[in-house]
Order: structure tokens, then sequence, then C-alpha cells
């Protein structure tokens, strides 16, 4: 009787503690998410300023500007994680065209604000790219987690289940921008 009670406590502190495991790493995983939605936040504020600012030095260049707030529009109102991904990796790419116009414009190129922003959002992208590196982080320990026995039967038990990775989905964002005229 007394071993059977020993086994049961040692279970029940087990599940206890691989369940609060669970809890920290779900939390861990949303607040990676959300800092990294920070710093998209804060490119898609400063697309409308770079697109102002090329607007007046490149007149004849609207369609990648539409199109540059067009990927900016359609990342921001994405509604699940596939879809954000893609979107983001589209804006990215138009983002790419932007600053490969400048080398077609020297009157761009040297102006104050485009080099302002310009410089405000490739300061943005890295930390885009270390809040990606450290979302998939913190997913991969919860996907092991999920993944590893004998945590699987309490993840099996609770529901935790595998979280998406954030992926370059779209080939325009892993390849480099060509501009011709």
């Amino acid at each position: 009787m007394i071993l059977f009670a020993a086994i049961m406590l040692i279970a029940g502190i087990y599940t206890t503690m691989s369940y609060n495991g669970f809890v920290q790493l779900q939390n861990i995983v949303e607040e990676a998410f959300s800092t990294m939605d920070v710093y998209l936040k804060k490119r898609y504020d400063l697309i409308p300023n770079l697109v102002e600012t090329v607007k007046g030095y490149a007149t004849h260049e609207s369609k990648t500007l539409e199109n540059v707030i067009e990927k900016r529009n359609m990342a921001m109102n994405a509604g699940n994680l596939k879809d954000r991904q893609k979107m983001e990796g589209e804006l990215t790419g138009a983002l790419k065209t932007i600053f490969a116009l400048s080398e077609s414009y020297p009157d761009l190129k040297a102006n104050g604000n485009f080099m302002k922003l310009q410089g405000q959002l490739e300061t943005i992208e890295g930390d885009i790219l270390q809040s990606r590196k450290y979302y998939n982080g913190v997913v991969r320990s919860f996907n092991t987690k999920c993944e590893t026995f004998p945590s699987l039967i309490i993840a099996k038990i609770f529901s935790f289940t595998q979280k998406e990775y954030f992926e370059i989905t779209d080939e325009k964002e892993r390849s480099n921008v060509q501009v011709k005229f």
C-alpha cells in the first residue's frame, strides 16, 4: 500500500511538473510571437513614410510603390500563421525592390529622409530576423517536449499540440532582387 501511494505521489508530481513545463513553454512561444509582431508593426508603420519619400523622386515607379503598400496591407491583415508567413515574404521582396530603386536615382540615394528610413528599416529587419530565430527556437523546444517520452503522454492528455515554425515560404524572399529598366 505504501509503495502504491509512493508511485501515485511520484506520478502526480511528475504530471504537475510536466504540465507546468508545457504551460511555461507555451507562454514563451506566445511571448516570442508577440515580440516578433511588435517589430513587424514597427516595419508596417515605417513603410508608408518610405514610400512617400520615394514617390517624390521616382514618380514613374508608381506600380512598385503601390505593390509595397499592397503587400504591407495584406501582411498586416493576414489571419493565420501560414498566410502571415507568405505575406511577410512577399513584403520583404517588395521592400528589396524599393531599395534597389535607390541605385537608379542618385538624388533619392542622397536624400537624408530616405537614408534615415532605410537605416531604420534595416535595423528593424535585423530585429525581425532575431525575433524569428528566437520564436523558432522556443517552438523547437516546445515541439521537442511534445514529441519526447514520457512528456508526450502529458501533451496528449492535456491537448498540447505542436506549434508551427515561422518559415520563409516565398521564393522571392530567398532570392536577390533584379531591377531592370
